[in-house]
């Protein structure tokens, strides 16, 4: 890997392209970091890709894995990777050897709506590690962090052994998706004194203040005292559950809690700081390839082909943005969903009067020429994830035009069918696919379940049922951190169910 930096910068011609073609990314009003382009080969390409863009992450075996599988995937036709961007600041992209030259200009042009996208979407913000005091832009250094922590587990592997280490790894991917997106937006808490001032004032009762002895029994009556005391008794029984309150990241906090050695608490502390970081890209992963795709057509039709160039540019174009049936393209819907919403702010198709409108025929011709799309897109890019943004803009009238349906899987005909074509149907199964990026949310509820120390967690159930053998995998992964046994409460085919795992065996029965 690190012979890379010897043989990945762009020839001069592409340097000229890149100046260019950052020229017109500004005048269009993107704002992105600094990008750096570098050219690799198929193989090389291959590999950074299997190590999601950072050359220097840990070592596991995973990634070699996904090296073969990419590696089959091209030498079979199956499929190619144009190009890879990393939210960095500065941001890097890869551009792969042997593209047409009409390639290359479409991937710069793609990758800047990329890093603009990076930087200025308010999901990313948690990728941020500081303010640099020269520029005020925010730190991300994040190819240094992933190297320090490829250097913190080579190290423990070196002490511990690679198996070990390995093994544990394995045990930590297994639960790298229980963390909680809103953790990085808390503020910090308090500090906790340990003044035994602070804890008598924290055990006073809060009665009203009296200037006057004989006037007690009135200002503060028996029955109020006693209501008091009853209040403080239930404050301090709640602070005998721990957590106090339902705990949303699971990762965090195994890292506090578990009863782990130092090299295995780094090593997790490790994969829930590298989930944060790839966190954001899930939650926005529609919108994110959607503004990409606006913005290289844009500077690719207006400004950068000549007459000799478009034709190459449509065909590769329609291949990013070609459907099949039964897969949803990010690309393609981001992308149109984005035209929409511009084409509905400039035509004035908003606000109380266009929702009050019940005649199609009307809605269908609007046009107030309010002018406002390019201003709407870009606060929407700001401001909003996948979930906001489905929820907001689809619209049954996009839904039609874009012939959307929603499908799903017929055991009875044994195959993948249509389900429905009604708008609320379609709506509802992509947020419910989208909500927490995809991934089932979990709760901590009790680390002392039963006054043994069993680890008690709750499935928030939002209309889908987690899948046995998934969760089976999650219980023995979070058995092995705890070292104690493991519940969890859900809800299986309208059931409230509870899956238990004691380190030797698994339990599931109903709840009452």
């Amino acid at each position: 890997m690190a012979s890379f930096a010897l043989k990945t910068a762009l020839p001069s011609y592409l340097r000229d392209e890149q100046l260019r073609i950052e020229g017109f990314a500004r005048d269009f009003g993107l704002d992105f970091f600094p990008t750096i382009f570098e050219m690799l080969n198929y193989d090389q390409m291959n590999e950074i890709a299997a190590f999601l863009g950072f050359p220097t992450r840990y070592p596991h075996w995973r990634f070699g894995m996904e090296y073969e599988r990419l590696s089959k995937s091209h030498e079979y036709g199956l499929s190619k990777i144009y190009e890879m961007v990393i939210n960095n600041n500065p941001s890097i992209a890869y551009l792969l050897e042997g593209n047409s030259l009409v390639d290359q200009k479409l991937v710069m042009a793609h990758v800047l709506g990329h890093v603009d996208f990076f930087k200025n979407n308010f999901a990313f913000r948690v990728t941020d590690q500081g303010t640099d005091r020269r520029t005020g832009g925010p730190v991300r250094k994040w190819i240094d962090t992933m190297a320090n922590h490829g250097a913190i587990v080579r190290r423990w592997s070196k002490r511990v052994g690679v198996e070990k280490v390995e093994a544990f790894i394995d045990v930590c991917l297994t639960l790298e998706n229980l963390i909680d997106p809103n953790k990085p937006f808390d503020p910090p808490k308090p500090r906790k004194e340990e003044d035994d001032d602070d804890a008598v004032e924290s055990t006073e009762l809060h009665l009203l203040r009296v200037e006057k002895d004989y006037m007690e029994s009135f200002i503060n009556p028996a029955e109020f005292v006693e209501a008091q005391k009853s209040k403080l008794e239930e404050e301090k029984e709640k602070t005998k559950f721990f957590p106090e309150q339902p705990d949303r990241d699971v990762l965090g906090f195994l890292v506090e809690h578990a009863p782990l050695e130092r090299w295995e608490r780094d090593v997790l502390s490790i994969i829930r700081r590298e989930a944060h970081y790839f966190l954001p890209q899930m939650q926005t992963k529609i919108m994110n390839e959607g503004w990409a795709s606006y913005w290289h057509s844009r500077m690719m039709t207006e400004r950068i082909c000549d007459t000799s160039e478009i034709v190459d540019y449509a065909e590769r174009n329609a291949g990013v943005l070609q459907t099949s049936g039964g897969q949803l393209n990010p690309y393609k819907l981001g992308v149109e969903l984005f035209r929409n919403i511009e084409e509905r702010w400039n035509r004035g198709q908003f606000g109380k009067e266009w929702t009050d409108c019940d005649d199609y025929a009307e809605r269908r011709h609007w046009d107030r020429r309010t002018g406002l799309g390019q201003e709407k897109i870009f606060e929407v890019r700001k401001l909003y994830t996948d979930v906001t943004f489905i929820d907001e803009f689809l619209t049954p009238e996009f839904a039609l035009d874009q012939k959307l349906f929603s499908f799903g899987f017929n055991p009875r005909n044994d195959r993948w069918e249509i389900e429905s074509r009604k708008f609320e149907d379609i709506k509802k199964k992509l947020l419910f696919s989208l909500t927490n990026a995809g991934n089932p949310v979990i709760e901590v509820l009790d680390a002392n379940y039963g006054k043994r120390g069993d680890l008690l967690l709750r499935h928030d159930h939002i209309g889908i049922d987690l899948r046995i053998d998934w969760a089976r995998d999650v219980m023995q992964s979070l058995e092995r951190i705890w070292q104690r046994p493991v519940e969890l409460h859900t809800v299986l085919e309208g059931k409230n169910t509870m899956l238990r795992f004691d380190g030797n065996e698994h339990i599931q029965r109903a709840l009452k």
